[in-house]
């Protein structure tokens, strides 16, 4: 399963779409990264956007999004309902996938410390991630909001960050970067335009006022719809569920002779919380979230009688997927077993002077296993471009020109793929040897595995290398790709020899 965090940046622009739109393209210029969801409310003037990546691409891709929110948002002269401190105002990342939470609180530290140096914006560590209890709760960073940190920090020793300087960046505000469970931004709204009663609503579902623990609410009013609004962050939906907080939220507001007219969710939402809702409702018997379809089909990984697997495309007929996309993968493996091992170390307190440096090897075999992962489908890819260049016209001189120089960088094109992959998994091979060295001796045969799993990754390649060179006529490429092929191979030996040393005597 592959490893993915989610991040949602909120920004206080909710009346631009361009703004936001830019900001957006900053953040999926970052390769592997998946653009999920953006949202603007006008009222708010705040914008909520979400992304997934691998973790080695997240914090490139959030800085990105910081780096044109502060040039294209200026705090002196921004306006809204919603508190808020920062041109990006708050930055979570949520652990979703093959991931732990000290994984993402290693994210926050690392985001934080880019922004605070290289933009100059003051960070504020919050919840999973916060580096004192005082700043777990979001709503305690922002006190006083950008206005009340700009006339304090200076002064307020409370207030210094915990990156950046201790002094407002009158256009980019200061900022919160943290981890967190995932959470559902629910808003209710109400048959009413007095802002006291939503007021009072909030008071009696928010944890700080002795309602629900998981609930942060406030009143707001949303003059667009002549309407009021108990605006929430539910934090913990499975402990304070959305059907619990909304008929109460009905029952609080029939006290005052107003109803309930809708409610709206903002961004992504957890299908086991809305799974619950339909439970409630429904008073469903004996149901179980196996029961829907889509889950059903995710629990089965697609299911093979629905998705043809990797291998099943291997197996077929077509010579692509072929030998260059298996020694990827193998490459792939092989990273996945490195990356184990130091997760099954960096946690045992017997293996403590070596922590860090198995924190680093998990960190970059689980980047490794991304690229390579991604190479399965480029080295297809590039087979198909050299198929699809020997179809071209061949009529005229011209056409007979233009396909032989389309067949000739297609080839050459279908080589560098391979070549990369072997570069990856000589990394890999370097991984693993520290693995075998300092990792968890309980685990010293997937080390070995890696290892000749990482080896098999070089030599598979290295032939797909060699063959697509036979096709290339400029000479001078051709010879400094066997160097490479060569150089790359004889260390990926020495390397795995040394891998096979380590694993036979610890046996």
């Amino acid at each position: 399963m592959a490893k993915l965090v989610e991040c949602v940046p909120n920004f206080s622009e909710g009346r631009r779409p361009e703004v936001i739109d830019a900001i957006c393209e900053a953040i999926t210029s970052v390769e592997g990264v998946t653009l999920l969801d953006k949202e603007m409310d006008y009222d708010h003037n705040r914008a909520v956007v979400t992304f997934v990546a691998h973790p080695s691409n997240a914090v490139e891709a959030a800085f990105r999004g910081y780096q044109k929110a502060a040039e294209l948002i200026d705090m002196t002269t921004h306006k809204g309902e919603h508190p808020r401190m920062g041109a990006c105002d708050v930055c979570p990342f949520i652990p979703i996938q093959d991931m732990e939470i000290d994984e993402a609180v290693e994210l926050a530290h690392k985001l934080g410390k880019r922004v605070g140096e290289e933009l100059q914006i003051p960070v504020y560590l919050y919840e999973d991630a916060a580096t004192t209890p005082k700043r777990r709760n979001l709503a305690k960073v922002r006190t006083g909001e950008y206005e009340g940190i700009r006339d304090t920090i200076e002064t307020d020793p409370s207030r210094k960050p915990d990156y950046g300087p201790a002094k407002m960046n009158l256009k980019a505000g200061a900022t919160a970067i943290g981890v967190r469970f995932p959470l559902v931004a629910f808003n209710v709204y109400l048959g009413t335009n007095n802002k006291t009663i939503a007021d009072k609503i909030a008071d009696a579902v928010r944890s700080l006022r002795g309602g629900y623990r998981y609930v942060k609410a406030l009143g707001f009013e949303i003059k667009e719809r002549n309407q009021v609004q108990i605006s929430m962050n539910l934090v913990n939906y499975p402990k304070t569920p959305i059907f619990r907080v909304f008929e109460t939220i009905k029952s609080e507001a029939a006290r005052y002779g107003v109803a309930v007219t809708s409610s709206e969710i903002v961004g992504l939402v957890p299908n086991d919380a809305l799974l619950a809702v339909s439970d409630f409702y429904l008073r469903l018997e004996n149901f179980t979230k196996e029961q829907v379809l889509e889950e059903k089909l995710a629990a089965v990984g697609g299911g093979t009688a629905v998705q043809e697997t990797f291998y099943d495309e291997v197996a077929s007929s077509s010579p692509a997927p072929g030998g260059g996309s298996v020694a990827a993968a193998a490459g792939a493996l092989a990273a996945a077993l490195a990356s184990m091992v130091s997760r099954l170390t960096v946690s045992k307190k017997q293996y403590a002077d070596v922590k860090a440096e198995m924190a680093e090897v998990r960190d970059k075999g689980d980047a490794l296993r991304a690229e390579l992962t991604t190479l399965i489908d480029t080295d297809k890819e590039a087979f198909n471009k050299v198929m699809e260049a020997f179809k071209l016209p061949k009529g005229t001189d011209e056409e007979v020109a233009a396909r032989d120089k389309a067949v000739e960088d297609a080839n050459k094109e279908a080589a560098l793929v391979p070549l990369t992959v072997m570069k990856k998994a000589l990394e890999v091979l370097r991984l693993a040897r520290i693995v075998a060295d300092k990792g968890n001796e309980n685990s010293i045969t997937d080390a070995g595995v890696a290892g000749l799993m990482g080896m098999a990754a070089v030599e598979g390649a290295g032939y797909n290398v060699r063959i697509n060179l036979t096709s290339v006529h400029d000479a001078e490429f051709v010879n400094k790709l066997k160097l490479e092929v060569e150089t790359i191979t004889r260390e990926a030996q020495q390397v795995a020899k040394a891998i096979r040393e380590l694993v036979e005597s610890k046996l």
